[in-house]
């Protein structure tokens, strides 16, 4: 890995249109160091991890604050998985309630990451995940 950036996917699944916390959070890795894909907004699942098939990522970090996660995220994760990318992490930020946390975690969801995080947490948790 230390011959290469990380590359992390940054999507914006289903039709929540606001997309400023994505964009700071893509700014904040790509000033780390990071390769930062950033897909927009209005994303499909099955969208977001073909992206992340012909990006060849390391992490795909999803937010969500349309409270659609436990629908958006495992469905993402489940596509992943499907075409053989069973090493991607995968991440969520935005408005996730504390006691759907567990259920994102089973689904495969890697780290969950609310308002308030900084984005000095996020990268180190990347960085560590993919080391």
């Amino acid at each position: 890995m230390a011959d290469r950036k990380i590359r992390v996917l940054v999507a914006k699944p289903g039709l929540d249109g606001h997309d400023r916390g994505a964009k700071v959070v893509a700014r904040a890795l790509r000033d780390a160091g990071f390769e930062v894909i950033y897909t927009g907004i209005r994303q499909t699942p099955a969208m977001i991890a073909e992206a992340a098939l012909q990006e060849d990522v390391d992490v795909v970090g999803l937010s969500i604050l349309s409270g659609a996660h436990l629908t958006l995220c495992p469905k993402v994760v489940a596509l992943l998985r499907a075409q053989g990318q069973d090493d991607v992490i995968v991440l969520v930020g935005g408005i996730i309630p504390d006691e759907d946390v567990a259920k994102l975690q089973a689904a495969g969801v890697q780290g969950v990451f609310g308002p308030g995080t900084s984005t000095q947490e996020i990268i180190e948790f990347i960085r560590g995940a993919v080391e």
